[in-house]
């Protein structure tokens, strides 16, 4: 019970940051709604529901079992690149700076929760 609760201890930084992720999926999703583009561009609107949504679950289940989550730490890691790129990939008219402002920003904060989480993971192995 000691060990459990002592690699519980050293997995909370990580959890903490899979707990960003998971706020970042939640804005992710409704930055169509927030930014307002969600009538000018309704297919980088549904991509990004679809992609927040993903984000959302996996950040909720690394920040469950954060000891066993290094494996999806690569899969944010994508996500968080598609958010990036799916502001040019995804065809439709343009509608301004704002969804590529926001989905540009909130991609790369996931890329670097991504990116925080499986360092501390790789130094707590180490340990």
């Amino acid at each position: 019970m000691r060990d459990r609760y002592s690699r519980m201890l050293q997995t909370r930084g990580v959890a903490a940051v899979e707990e960003l992720v998971i706020l970042a999926g939640i804005y992710a999703a409704i930055s169509a709604w927030v930014v307002h583009f969600s009538t000018a561009r309704p297919e980088l609107a549904l991509s990004n529901l679809v992609t927040g949504i993903a984000l959302a679950v996996l950040g909720l289940c690394m920040s469950m079992a954060p000891e066993r989550s290094q494996d999806l730490n690569l899969v944010v890691l994508l996500l968080g690149a598609w958010l990036i790129v799916s502001s040019w990939i995804v065809p439709t008219a343009d509608a301004g700076t704002g969804p590529i402002v926001s989905n540009v920003i909130t991609g790369a904060c996931v890329c670097l929760f991504a990116i925080v989480a499986g360092g501390l993971l790789m130094t707590k192995r180490r340990t």
